[in-house]
């Protein structure tokens, strides 16, 4: 991201990068189910939705604020791993970058003095650590496992069913 950018060209930016991680997220599910691997291909399709409805969040933000928006194109995908490992890996990659962006992206808003900028972000930060930390536990069992079906089964017992609704989320665009 720019340094001398707005928050608004910023967030502008950020809604492209959301999207794309939702595709890349997209990409990863139907990697893991090709792979017979149902339960780290329903991580990863309901991380697809959640990064889907965190850029909807923003379009819906730059809405409420009157301010342009134009939904673009993509960055690449990419759909195609050496293993279960390393997909897990280049998603947590991208997650650790996409922490650095929204921070950069408060700090666009505190440097300007937009305060509702900054206030919506925090939202987001939170997420990011739970992102970054669930990807980093699915990290740590795939390295400590050696056998997939008990990587599978740690999803299954430890993992499924943690989806919680969060009445502190900004309302996503088109939603009801």
């Amino acid at each position: 991201m720019a340094q001398n950018s707005t928050f608004p060209e910023l967030l502008r930016d950020q809604i492209r990068v959301g999207l794309t991680t939702a595709h890349q997220y997209l990409a990863a599910a139907v990697y893991f189910d090709a792979q017979d691997l149902p339960e780290l291909a329903g991580q990863t399709y309901a991380r697809s939705t959640a990064s889907h409805g965190h850029s909807m969040r923003m379009v819906q933000y730059l809405l409420d604020r009157d301010a342009p928006i134009t939904i673009g194109g993509l960055d690449e995908v990419r759909s195609e791993f050496d293993s279960p490992r390393a997909a897990i890996s280049f998603l947590l990659e991208r997650q650790r970058v996409t922490t650095g962006q929204l921070t950069a992206l408060v700090a666009a808003a505190r440097d300007s003095n937009d305060f509702l900028g900054e206030q919506f972000m925090q939202w987001f930060l939170a997420e990011q650590v739970d992102d970054v930390a669930g990807l980093t536990t699915l990290l740590n069992v795939l390295d400590r496992q050696d056998n997939l079906f008990d990587v599978e089964e740690f999803i299954r017992r430890e993992l499924r069913g943690t989806v919680r609704v969060d009445t502190t989320a900004p309302r996503m665009a088109g939603a009801t």
